[in-house]
């Protein structure tokens, strides 16, 4: 079952601005350890940022709550399993919204694809909750 859905579309550009303007003031407030230590290693760290950015903002988006009522962006990671197929992992704030999105008896799953094409950066998010046991359920966060 379906429970959020969260899309957002950013203009790598305006992070590249940022970046240079901020720089670690603005990393270190909004990505985890994880995601500045993939994006630093990356020759275009510009887009590698605006793709976990646009992420934050489509999981925030299908969690209900926006960048707001509890949640912030580290609370938001983006991290890749082992296949290499992006997902979030929820702490904090972030994990309390989808514990209440998730209805009794059933685990929460997060669903990501992260694209970009300069100058745009695109996320999808897609929440789901299944019954423990059904082969989908497998590719949690946590």
């Amino acid at each position: 079952m379906i429970i959020g859905i969260g899309s957002d579309l950013i203009d790598i550009r305006r992070i590249e601005q940022t970046l240079e303007r901020f720089g670690d003031r603005f990393t270190n407030r909004v990505f985890t350890e994880v995601e500045r230590a993939r994006s630093d290693r990356r020759k275009e760290r510009a887009a590698s940022y605006a793709k976990r950015f646009a992420a934050k903002e489509a999981c925030s988006k299908a969690l209900g709550s926006g960048i707001r009522m509890g949640v912030n962006w580290r609370e938001m990671g983006v991290v890749n399993l082992p296949s290499g197929k992006p997902t979030v992992v929820l702490t904090g704030g972030a994990l309390r919204q989808l514990e209440q999105l998730t209805p009794a008896g059933l685990i929460a799953r997060i669903d990501l694809t992260i694209t970009d094409d300069h100058p745009w950066a695109q996320a999808f998010v897609v929440i789901s909750a299944w019954p423990e046991n059904w082969p989908g359920a497998a590719q949690t966060t946590g």
